[in-house]
């Protein structure tokens, strides 16, 4: 098998390239998943790309149980994450490419996860709706929900989360502190700390900065060229060799600006997994309301 050097982001042509090749271990996730309640698995089941898996984003890509400061999505112990991963055929050797049906609020986490531990995955920019308006086909349940392995066994070695890829609440604070980039992927409203639904406390990261998931999407929820997400971050602060650190709610619509900022030719940004809901849900630590910086 080969595995082909994949970009963050890839198109509806390159994921056709990627199932018509046999030399390619393909897995397609489909990872669904609504801030709202509503049931990721029913909308698989209801319509998907042709030989996806559907990935549950609670279950496969955060630990469960963890203290409230460690946030509503923690990363899973990095044995439990290579047994769900070769449970859904994803494999050392696997080329993933993961969709959702909003542009990769929730799709992406599980993009980030793999490149952060060198795996070869991306996101299929517009996800479902993309490949639906591109002419090809969908299929439900009834017709089968995985590609067939071909007998082979799949192997996911278990890889210790990179510490250089992810940020502490320690190391949010100080970014802040020191006029740092540090980008909050909630919208705007949750920022401000004028909306806190699912938040505990309103408010924001004392100086962090507003860089909502959605605005690095453009027209059919694809993702907007490069040249205007490099003037984007630039406007927030980003340069070339800037340290940046990527939060939200639960350290999962974060990882929409850190695919968007390597698409853009960026180092990728420290993730706080945390992010708000754990560093809200500490009293010890300050929150700052408002438009921020």
């Amino acid at each position: 098998m080969t595995r082909p050097i994949v970009g963050p982001v890839v198109g509806a042509e390159f994921l056709d390239r990627l199932l018509a090749d046999p030399a390619v271990h393909l897995v397609v996730a489909d990872v669904r998943w609504y801030l709202d309640g509503r049931d990721g698995r029913a909308a698989f089941t209801e319509r998907h790309i042709p030989g996806a898996v559907w990935v549950d984003l609670d279950a496969h890509l955060a630990a469960h149980g963890a203290p409230a400061t460690e946030g509503r999505h923690p990363l899973p112990d990095p044995a439990v994450f290579a047994a769900s991963m070769a449970a859904l055929g994803i494999g050392d050797d696997t080329v993933v490419v993961a969709y959702d049906d909003t542009g990769g609020l929730s799709a992406g986490r599980l993009v980030v996860m793999l490149r952060m531990l060198g795996r070869a995955a991306a996101l299929l920019d517009g996800g479902l709706g993309a490949w639906v308006a591109a002419g090809r086909t969908t299929a439900d349940a009834v017709a089968g929900v995985e590609r067939p392995q071909g007998g082979r066994v799949v192997v996911f070695t278990p890889t210790p989360w990179p510490g250089d890829r992810l940020a502490s609440a320690d190391d949010a604070a100080r970014q802040g502190a020191e006029g740092r980039p540090l980008i909050d992927a909630r919208p705007l409203e949750r920022f401000t700390g004028e909306v806190a639904v699912i938040d505990p406390r309103p408010g924001h990261i004392p100086g962090a900065r507003s860089a909502p998931w959605s605005a690095v999407l453009g027209e059919g929820a694809r993702f907007r060229p490069v040249d205007e997400l490099v003037a984007y971050y630039s406007g927030l602060g980003v340069q070339a060799g800037t340290e940046v650190i990527a939060s939200c709610g639960s350290g999962v619509s974060a990882c929409m600006n850190v695919l968007a900022m390597e698409h853009a030719g960026f180092a990728p940004p420290r993730l706080f997994v945390a992010s708000w809901s754990g560093w809200a849900s500490d009293p010890a630590r300050p929150a700052e309301t408002g438009p921020g910086r």
